[in-house]
């Protein structure tokens, strides 16, 4: 039987990972420290007799006793709210604790895979973008907590391959959402879904000409799992919907799918915020034969729905 640990296990995409990975034969370790992921996002697995519940800060030393197969860091602050407000722990445990999960890895001779993000990519000057594309970001600004902490973790996870010869995947998200997002959580569709349904106008930030290319969780995870377990991958995948939309039509899209029409109030945009992003996933497509297959309209559908559930 495999055996994985997915840090940032009780997060939005870590908790739906930990499923697919039972539903695949794993015995699943999951490990969290709980400051933004949520026991609730587990209450369907804890009685799995192949489950695990670690609470733990991955930046610690991490001791998983027994073998490990396959480690998965998905531990990390990664929403603007979020890493806003922790901002010293955002960086530690994309430095720190991509070093712990890394070591893991290297002494259980396990493969690694590390969830990075298309912020590595900044406020681009290239759309689409391909995984050549090095990147154009503010190394101290608003957003470089984030931005900068993925982006070393890749260099060190490259550096675990190249020096100790440890089998590095590396998958660059672009916007995912679907159940288990917080309303809190700051992203576009849970802020909208969620002002929707109080009545309140739609917050669009800037002319709301920016782009976002808006994955399903179930289309990320099953780029997760082919990156996880396809025989050779060398370099960053993207994993992401090339279905590029502005912010102005996804407001109008939710409103529409809710029936509400609220109207919108205009915010100035904030520092840094990137103006397009949108995934080439020409290697997801060629390597992984991975490509998304969720419309945006029943994706948003079924997400809306549990939303809707728990605001009841």
């Amino acid at each position: 039987m495999p055996r994985s640990v997915v840090t940032g296990g009780a997060g939005f995409v870590g908790s739906h990972l930990c499923e697919r990975l039972l539903a695949e034969g794993h015995a699943v370790v999951a490990v969290d420290n709980l400051i933004t992921g949520s026991r609730q996002n587990l209450k369907d697995l804890r009685r799995h007799p192949k489950f695990t519940f670690v609470r733990q800060d991955v930046t610690e030393d991490l001791r998983i006793p027994g073998k490990v197969d396959f480690v998965l860091h998905f531990a990390s602050p990664a929403s603007p709210v979020d890493y806003a407000k922790y901002g010293i722990q955002t960086l530690k445990v994309n430095a720190l604790g991509t070093h712990k999960t890394l070591g893991l890895a290297k002494a259980k001779h396990a493969r690694h895979l590390l969830a990075s993000t298309s912020e590595v990519y900044g406020d681009p000057e290239v759309n689409p973008q391909p995984e050549t594309y090095w990147g154009h970001v503010n190394p101290n600004g608003a957003r470089s907590v984030y931005d900068e902490g993925k982006r070393f973790a890749e260099a060190l996870a490259m550096a675990y391959h190249h020096e100790h010869g440890v089998d590095v995947r590396i998958a660059r998200i672009f916007n995912t959402y679907g159940p288990r997002m917080r309303l809190d959580d700051g992203r576009v569709v849970p802020n909208f879904v969620g002002q929707a349904l109080r009545g309140e106008p739609l917050t669009v930030y800037g002319d709301g000409s920016q782009t976002r290319s808006f994955c399903y969780v179930d289309d990320l995870i099953e780029g997760i799992w082919r990156l996880l377990t396809a025989d050779r991958v060398e370099g960053p995948v993207n994993l992401g919907n090339p279905d590029e939309r502005t912010i102005a039509e996804m407001a109008a899209i939710i409103q529409r799918l809710l029936g509400k029409d609220v109207g919108i109030v205009y915010r100035p945009l904030p520092p840094d915020d990137p103006k397009v992003r949108c995934p080439d996933i020409t290697k997801a497509r060629t390597v992984l034969g991975w490509q998304p297959k969720v419309s945006l309209a029943d994706g948003l559908g079924r997400t809306i729905d549990f939303f809707k559930g728990t605001s009841a």
